[in-house]
């Protein structure tokens, strides 16, 4: 079997602007999930307030019971049938964002949960009402929490922004399929390609790695 990788080298810097873009994308979608993610991880902390806790439970089954390809399909093919047209580039980050925060939820939810319940206790006896020491004293504590779990989730929104690729956004995987659609190098240019997303990842977990170590060292994290 004979290796080429003349194409690629050639189309490189199509490459770097499509890594670009799945950057982009991704970190749009992380914060997108993230504030998403968080309001649905607090209104279901009590199952006594039967609507916002129903609410917000539909919406992880619906979010997470279903593929990520079909969501953004409906984003993308399904809105315009209601005159809705939005940008290709706002519909993956919609489609990723909204599908992350359902997992992100529950992340948000175990680590506020895992904070003693005496820290609210505390705040209340100092004055504080429910939402003051929720923001205040619970939520900084539980966020420390969250860094490690919230990790996982940015690397795992990386590799799965190669699916907006099919909204022709022009991220990574679509540069790629440009040159094989040229070259017909195939195999080449994907090994390229994962080479590309496991740079990312790596120096993503790098980053995590030492962000997590910083907050040993400071005595903040277990």
């Amino acid at each position: 079997m004979n290796f080429d990788f003349t194409p690629v080298l050639t189309d490189w810097a199509a490459l770097l602007r499509g890594a670009t873009v799945t950057v982009e994308v991704t970190v749009c979608a992380l914060l997108l999930s993230s504030a998403l993610g968080l309001l649905i991880g607090i209104g279901r902390l009590n199952p006594r307030r039967k609507l916002l806790y129903g609410a917000c439970s539909v919406y992880l089954s619906c979010f997470r019971g279903t593929p990520l390809l079909v969501q953004l399909f409906i984003w993308f093919f399904g809105l315009p049938r209601f005159g809705i047209v939005l940008p290709a580039f706002v519909c993956g980050v919609l489609g990723l964002g909204m599908y992350s925060a359902s997992y992100v939820s529950e992340v948000v939810r175990g680590a506020i949960q895992s904070v003693d319940r005496g820290q609210m206790e505390a705040g209340r006896s100092l004055g504080m009402s429910s939402r003051q020491t929720m923001l205040k004293i619970i939520l900084p504590q539980a966020f420390v929490r969250m860094i490690p779990p919230l990790g996982n989730e940015f690397i795992a929104l990386i590799k799965n922004s190669a699916l907006v690729s099919l909204l022709t956004i022009h991220d990574l995987m679509h540069e790629g399929q440009k040159i094989i659609s040229v070259s017909y190098r195939s195999l080449e240019t994907y090994l390229v390609i994962a080479l590309i997303y496991w740079i990312m990842t790596s120096l993503t977990t790098l980053a995590l790695r030492r962000v997590e170590l910083r907050l040993k060292a400071d005595g903040m994290v277990q």
